[in-house]
């Protein structure tokens, strides 16, 4: 029997779409929080993956979930904010309403937010649909919601596999963070992985800043790019570096450990774990400065924030970029290639809904 914390199904990350041999359907990964909405006799509940409640944070969902839900609706979907200035989704903005503490209001007022449902648990008369299959479900959840405010709509599906590579190839500059791949007649195992997501993926160049583990054995890279300003803003990290990619990456960092005058590199040391998104352990990062003037193309995926293209997830190391001058590497590259969101300060909440 559905309860609260409803634990939702998860996604298995792949690298790519798998070919298909018939009953999966394809729905886009949007770049939002993940929520259950719960319709109550008193009202409605947005609960995170992780059971957190996150309704007073969207107040301007409430009354039209209200009004389209009957009493005991359950629905699984993703939160979002439209940022009409850069025609794409905001987890920046959508960030933004977990830090508001008072000016929440006007934040809600400036950025509405928008529900995308791709599941439903619990129909209008209280019958679960757990034990049914996907596109039973969904049929359902159409039904439901054919007559929605713009605000709450049903994602976009498809059983072919080609448009859902279209929408890889095309759909990343809106925010679209790849696709997600679920057998059709799949039933809603609570915390179960059944489905497959595929994110968006390209390479870009960075400026190494610094590393962990040791400068002749580096572990992970630690990515910048240099502001208007000629500020070095600190972007991301990648995965741990190949064995492979090891030997020709130190010989390029050899000498470059940080010895730079006055107040010392330009991050902090060790670096705050807002920095990193590192938000479930809370703890800094450890890391070797170094001299940032060795650049580096790595492999990443359409999830940037804020006006310096920060990376959220971990990229790949790629290729070395000797033939590359760091001053080159700038962060107005990433906005104008991708037209990133505004800034904003990540929140204690900030892994609240990633599916």
């Amino acid at each position: 029997m559905l309860s609260w914390p409803v634990d939702p199904v998860r996604a298995v990350a792949a690298r790519s779409v798998p070919e298909s041999g018939g009953g999966s359907v394809y729905e886009m990964k949007w770049d939002g929080f993940r929520a259950i909405v719960w319709r109550t006799g008193g009202g409605v509940r947005i609960q995170s993956r992780q059971g957190v409640d996150l309704t007073r944070f969207f107040p301007d969902l409430v009354s039209p979930l209200v009004d389209v839900l009957p009493g005991r609706t359950v629905l699984d979907g993703e939160l979002l904010v439209w940022d009409a200035q850069r025609g794409r989704c905001s987890f920046s903005l959508l960030q933004r309403r977990l830090t508001a503490g008072r000016r929440l209001p006007e934040v809600v007022r400036q950025h509405p937010a928008h529900l995308v449902a791709f599941d439903l648990l619990r129909d209008g008369r209280g019958v679960e649909l757990l034990g049914q299959p996907l596109i039973t479900r969904r049929t359902k959840l159409e039904r439901l919601l054919r007559r929605a405010p713009a605000q709450i709509a049903v994602c976009p599906q498809t059983g072919d596999r080609d448009v859902a590579l279209g929408w890889l190839d095309d759909l990343g500059v809106a925010g679209v963070e790849g696709v997600v791949i679920k057998p059709a007649a799949s039933l809603y195992r609570a915390g179960a992985q059944l489905w497959v997501k595929v994110r968006a993926r390209d390479t870009a160049e960075f400026v190494i800043g610094g590393v962990t583990g040791a400068l002749d054995r580096p572990v992970t890279l630690l990515l910048g790019r240099f502001d208007g300003s000629g500020t070095f803003r600190f972007v991301g990290q990648t995965h741990p570096v190949k064995a492979d990619d090891r030997q020709d990456l130190v010989r390029a960092l050899r000498g470059l450990l940080f010895r730079g005058p006055g107040a010392g590199h330009p991050w902090p040391c060790p670096l705050p774990a807002a920095w990193t998104g590192n938000f479930a352990e809370r703890h800094p990062l450890a890391f070797i400065p170094v001299e940032p003037t060795v650049v580096v193309e790595v492999e990443v995926d359409t999830a940037l924030d804020g006006p310096f293209g920060r990376v959220r997830h971990r990229g790949r190391l790629v290729r070395i970029r000797l033939d590359l001058h760091p001053q080159d590497v700038t962060t107005g590259d990433s906005e104008a290639q991708r037209g990133n969101p505004v800034a904003d300060t990540a929140g204690p909440l900030a892994d609240a809904g990633r599916r």
